[in-house]
């Protein structure tokens, strides 16, 4: 498919380079597909990646977070978390506190189910993801994430 737009392009444009239409066309495409094959997965444990990306960082920092760290470290936005951490509140896998150290924080706290949610769940993403990266070699892998990183600082900037 993305051979084909990129060739279209290319013809109706002779003049541009259509390569960039290529790279990022795959990358936007392989990105879809992997979100909805995770997606899937994550249904059957009635969690969406949204969720669970806030969990995952409450789970990775193994400590109470603000909703800005949160923020810092997930593609989500503020209200997002706001909202997203509403629904695990009321499904237990997640609580509010206030800071000891100065009342008027709100820290996101990982509860005992959020964590075990986590521990569950985690594992089975990660080696869906593994599967779907086997037929490159370590080799290829590693170039794959060089290149990656290297497009994504170029778009940092």
């Amino acid at each position: 498919m993305v051979d084909q737009i990129q060739a279209e392009w290319a013809s109706t444009y002779p003049e541009l380079d259509s390569i960039p239409v290529g790279v990022f066309g795959r990358i936007t495409h392989i990105a879809t597909l992997i979100e909805h094959r995770i997606d899937r997965m994550l249904a059957a444990h009635d969690i969406s990646r949204s969720e669970l990306d806030i969990l995952g960082a409450l789970a990775r920092a193994d400590r109470p977070l603000r909703a800005s760290e949160v923020v810092s470290t997930t593609a989500l936005s503020g209200a997002s978390i706001t909202k997203l951490s509403d629904a695990l509140v009321r499904r237990g896998l997640l609580r509010r506190d206030r800071s000891s150290r100065d009342g008027r924080v709100v820290l996101l706290v990982l509860t005992d189910e959020g964590r075990a949610l986590v521990d569950e769940v985690m594992p089975l993403r990660i080696a869906e993801e593994g599967r779907l990266l086997a037929e490159l070699s370590e080799v290829d892998q590693a170039t794959l994430v060089d290149l990656l990183r290297r497009v994504s600082a170029l778009l940092s900037d």
